[in-house]
């Protein structure tokens, strides 16, 4: 992993208003957005936002009115974006709620600005960038894959002069930290570079790369993708007040700059320490999060504190799916790392980014022939997934009227954490 200095490095060309200690006010976040893209030269020049979707958290509609207000009647063509990765289509009333305006009334709220979800299943919405060798990959990956990939992007991008990533920032289980130039890797990414990136973050493990904050081999790759961007890349980045609509802090700059400066909040925000394991873990989600494969943020942010032989417990009555796209992981089941690596000729052909999300959740493990598969904790889920699809893909069951939250609460050895996915939790 590269030092963190250079994080710090990249910081000090950004605006920045706020920090680890601060709650913005409306005032604050109303002059910022306004300082920082009245200065920057964007008169004239369409303009692309590439915003999240709803499984992110910040106060989303009061920056994009903001950023709004800032653009319209300068530049010739707004465009909002929803990074998707591979994620479900938001509908339209989600994307009104997400962005707040009334459903069938965007030109009311947004004039002149248009609203498009990623459609990463139809191959017409890509434009092919380029290839980063088998060499390079090699090179940024420190040698942990040496494949050739080609970087695929949403063609919007590059019809619009500039691209303006508006995001937050949190502790991230493939990259370090997220956002900044991961919106468009993977947020509006082609397959192939999701699941490299994501494969060279599961190779590292989710428990070692979570909260690195340095250019870690996966943020590497991504920023090199970034590269071949013809457009020009700004960032607003937002550090959250985690279950809250409060922002610590906002940062404005190139997508580099402006992610280093929030990464460096968030590691002091986002990320609690405990002196000693715990030997189990209830992990109570939140409703955004609709099914396992974006709940699971409730096991990645806490595997790290949890003792060996110990449990996760992850309650989400309302989850109903594992994937709603990546119907595989009920095929292929959830594993640690060496499972597929050491059996790898009956699993390559799976997408990377599906193993990946398998390894992730599973968390740190050891597979050999004659021993078989020892994973490190335990996961079990109470959800409304029905026990058999549970118990197929290698996890363990609980019903949902047979969990008695307030006998967790009550255990010693129990650490709640409401509202989980976003907190990283460490051991100091």
């Amino acid at each position: 992993m590269s030092d963190a200095s250079i994080v710090a490095e990249l910081a000090a060309s950004a605006r920045t208003v706020g920090g680890p200690e601060c709650t913005l006010t409306s005032e604050q976040v109303s002059s910022f957005i306004a300082d920082a893209l009245g200065a920057a030269d964007l008169d004239g020049k369409s303009v692309c936002l590439i915003i999240p979707d709803g499984t992110r958290s910040m106060p989303l509609p009061e920056v994009l009115r903001e950023v709004h207000k800032s653009l319209h009647g300068r530049v010739t063509k707004l465009t909002a974006m929803i990074a998707l990765g591979t994620h479900i289509p938001m509908s339209d009333a989600a994307l009104a709620h997400h962005l707040g305006y009334d459903e069938g009334r965007l030109e009311q709220t947004y004039p002149g600005m248009t609203v498009l979800n990623h459609e990463w299943d139809k191959p017409e919405t890509f434009v092919t960038l380029g290839t980063i060798s088998a060499e390079r990959v090699s090179e940024l990956s420190e040698g942990l894959l040496a494949v050739e990939a080609s970087v695929s992007l949403n063609r919007c991008v590059v019809e619009h002069d500039v691209c303006l990533v508006i995001g937050p920032v949190f502790p991230h289980e493939v990259v370090g930290f997220s956002g900044g130039n991961k919106y468009f890797f993977p947020g509006i990414a082609g397959q192939q570079i999701i699941d490299l990136t994501h494969w060279v973050g599961a190779l590292i493990t989710s428990a070692q790369i979570i909260g690195t904050l340095g250019i870690t081999p996966v943020r590497a790759l991504i920023n090199e993708a970034a590269s071949m961007i013809p457009s020009e890349k700004l960032a607003l980045c937002a550090v959250a007040k985690s279950g809250t609509h409060d922002m610590h802090a906002l940062t404005f700059g190139t997508t580099e700059a402006a992610w280093a400066a929030a990464a460096l909040t968030s590691a002091q925000t986002h990320v609690r320490y405990l002196d000693a394991p715990v030997k189990r873990v209830v992990s109570i989600i939140p409703t955004k999060y609709e099914d396992i494969w974006t709940a699971a943020k409730g096991f990645y942010k806490l595997e790290p504190v949890v003792a060996d032989g110990g449990e996760v417990i992850i309650y989400a009555p309302h989850v109903k799916d594992l994937s709603f796209v990546h119907q595989e992981i009920y095929e292929i089941g959830y594993h640690c790392r060496d499972y597929f690596v050491k059996q790898w000729d009956l699993f390559s052909a799976i997408h990377w980014g599906v193993l990946a999300h398998s390894t992730h959740l599973r968390g740190a493990g050891t597979y050999d022939e004659v021993e078989g598969e020892k994973c490190r904790v335990d996961v079990t889920l109470v959800t409304g997934i029905d026990k058999d699809k549970v118990l197929k893909a290698n996890l363990g069951y609980l019903a949902v009227e047979d969990f008695d939250l307030a006998a967790y609460e009550a255990d010693p050895d129990t650490m709640v954490v409401p509202n989980a996915g976003e907190t990283l939790f460490r051991l100091r």
